[in-house]
């Protein structure tokens, strides 16, 4: 048993159902049950509905815990259904649970067991056919919201604020005390194929509602007793809880079996804000589109037009973009560097744009769980070609020659920082005795992954990479470097970084707010049609605004903006950081130098990642843009 200080008892639970595969093709994972009354069918027939437990969660912490850390209610024969690679990353430890149900038996206050306390816990989590058992209350305005897991405790603090789940019940008044919901009221939907020619039933919807009673005889319980089952904080003699539960079975044949998910889903308020979202992604890119467009129909059409039909000794008292055609494609200092950010950044753009077209598609729907994370290792593994290729032509484009640094940077030096940083996160998670520290045995399979296969097909790529010839220029180089001109501020480096980050991130702040939450605050996402038209709502305004920034800097003659364009874009992630930040401050209740140490440790991941893919983009969007415009005007 573990004792915390400072806690809330808020111990979100989800329940879900075993999921088996049947004959019939399915997405994996996603394979409907049939249940029958007991005695009534056969092999593929299940009567019994068992109950699984998963992880425990607290709002107070990013920390969470197997059931088997705490001294709940144990199941005498304990089965772990296997896991896939995205639960072991989140931490998801599925085990099974003493609550089994036959099916469409009513039971009304059935005692699971009786356990003595000598310290309080702090939380719990659980698992029913792949689908969370939620707790449906009522919000504002009348609706409901139906949360996937539901608190086990709450507290009233010694001011006597009720905290968290308190606030659903009047009679939770009692300063400093701890408030047990040890009885749960569940019911369960199904789906008769009688009418449909299928045998049995299947389970569509699962809902409970957590009650705290002190039961006055444990092994008679009645479940009619009015006086909540109330812990002091300060207790010193052994307390004595009684966890119970009633089942109710219940027909619905509205509700199919493919969209038994969206009563959750419906209740969730942010479609309206998703929207608004949308509508101001796309006013920044309708901007950008109309500014971008007036510089390549007006101006710059204008510009070739002049510098194409002036002579040589005009051309030398021009001032423009055109004037540095002998310096713009000089090689960039750092261009090693460069290359290895360039390659790493294209592995994460084929990998994220894979894995969110699938999402859409709905072989990665929060049903399969796991397969997410899953999905997105898995593609990062095999798309190591790609960034030693990349990596390998531009640095030869470059002028580089040190072509072994190059591919084993390409290889190691952004997944080495990665993982660096996660295996520090892990051993917190192992001293604390987390539930999502990972396995050893999973930390060396993810070894293997990346220098059994990553690694090596990273090699494959460069070895191509350097086999092509350097990507050809439109303009000759100079041997003697230009003289930039005096700048003005807004056309400095620093200023056009900094400006450069602001619209694209103004794009995505809406979306990343539902994305820390369901990171940090154990909500569900499942938006990925949204997200989807987020992302390439981001491409779109990540290369505008770089080819903008790009093309003023090019007017001030300053040519210097391989790494300018790289940045510009970058700097996007220096928000998502600062906006982090003030997410953990305004909108978490942490506390504890663990959690807090873990949660600035994966955004920093986060933050890494999210860099080199908007750099990656602005780079190769001002490059294009370069290419195309100094190879439209004569240059003698």
């Amino acid at each position: 048993m573990k004792t915390r200080s400072h806690m809330d008892v808020l111990l979100v639970i989800s329940v879900f159902l075993n999921v088996f595969l049947c004959s019939a093709f399915y997405l994996p994972g996603l394979a409907p049950v049939s249940f029958c009354e007991e005695g009534k069918g056969g092999d593929d027939c299940k009567s019994t509905v068992e109950l699984f437990v998963n992880r425990l969660d607290s709002v107070e912490s990013v920390l969470p815990y197997e059931y088997q850390m705490f001294d709940f209610c144990k199941d005498d024969k304990e089965m772990r259904p296997s896991e896939n690679l995205g639960q072991v990353l989140f931490g998801e430890r599925i085990e099974s649970s003493p609550y089994k149900f036959t099916f469409k038996q009513d039971v009304k206050c059935k005692t699971v067991c009786t356990k003595n306390y000598k310290t309080v816990d702090e939380s719990l989590d659980k698992i029913i056919d792949n689908m969370p058992v939620t707790w449906c209350y009522d919000v504002e305005d009348g609706q409901k919201y139906c949360n996937p897991g539901f608190p086990v405790g709450c507290l009233v603090s010694a001011d006597g604020r009720p905290k968290d789940a308190c606030v659903i019940n009047a009679e939770f008044n009692v300063k400093n005390t701890f408030y047990v919901f040890n009885h749960v009221d569940i019911r369960i939907t199904y789906h008769s194929g009688q009418s449909e020619g299928w045998k049995g039933a299947r389970l569509v919807a699962a809902t409970l509602e957590p009650k705290s009673i002190k039961h006055t005889d444990p092994t008679k319980p009645t479940c009619e007793e009015t006086e909540p089952m109330k812990v002091p904080v300060d207790f010193r003699d052994a307390v004595s809880i009684t966890y119970s539960y009633s089942i109710t079975f219940e027909e619905n044949n509205s509700i199919k079996w493919a969209s038994r998910w969206d009563y959750i889903l419906v209740s969730m308020p942010h479609t309206n804000i998703q929207w608004f979202s949308i509508m101001n992604s796309l006013v920044i890119v309708l901007f950008l589109s109309g500014m971008v467009a007036m510089i390549m129909l007006r101006t710059l059409h204008k510009d070739i037009a002049r510098y194409n039909q002036v002579d040589q000794e005009d051309a030398q008292e021009e001032s423009g973009w055109k004037q540095v055609h002998g310096d713009v494609f000089r090689p960039p200092r750092k261009g090693m560097l460069l290359s290895v950010f360039l390659g790493q950044g294209t592995q994460i753009f084929i990998m994220t744009f894979t894995t969110l077209f699938l999402a859409c598609l709905g072989f990665l729907s929060p049903a399969n769980r796991g397969a997410l994370m899953t999905c997105a290792v898995v593609l990062w593994v095999l798309l190591g070609t790609p960034a030693g290729y990349v990596s390998a032509r531009l640095y030869k484009t470059f002028g580089g020659e040190k072509w072994k640094t190059n591919v084993l940077l390409t290889a190691l030096l952004c997944p080495g920082i990665v993982f660096a940083d996660f295996f520090l996160m892990n051993l917190i998670l192992w001293v604390e005795g987390s539930s999502a520290a990972m396995p050893f045995g999973t930390l060396v399979a993810i070894l293997a992954l990346w220098f059994g296969i990553s690694v090596p097909l990273t090699f494959i790529g460069a070895y191509f990479g350097f086999k092509k010839p350097a990507i050809e220029q439109p303009v000759r180089t100079n041997q003697i470097p230009r003289q930039i001109p005096e700048q003005s501020f807004f056309t400095k480096p620093i200023p056009g970084i900094v400006m450069g980050g602001i619209l694209p991130f103004g794009c995505i702040f809406i979306q990343l707010f539902f994305i820390l939450n369901s990171i940090w605050s154990h909500q569900m996402y499942y938006m990925f049609g949204f997200l989807f038209l987020v992302f390439i709502i981001l491409l779109i305004t990540c290369s505008e605004a770089t080819v903008l920034l790009c093309y003023f800097h090019l007017c001030a003659e300053d040519y210097h903006w391989w790494w300018r364009s790289f940045l510009t874009s970058g700097f996007t992630a220096v928000y998502l950081f600062i906006y982090a930040v003030h997410y953990f401050y305004s909108k978490l209740q942490i506390i504890g130098l663990a959690s807090t140490i873990l949660y600035f440790g994966y955004t920093m991941i986060m933050v890494l990642i999210f860099f080199l893919f908007t750099g990656t983009i602005g780079f190769f969007a001002c490059f294009w843009f370069v290419n195309k415009i100094y190879s439209v005007v004569k240059v003698d």
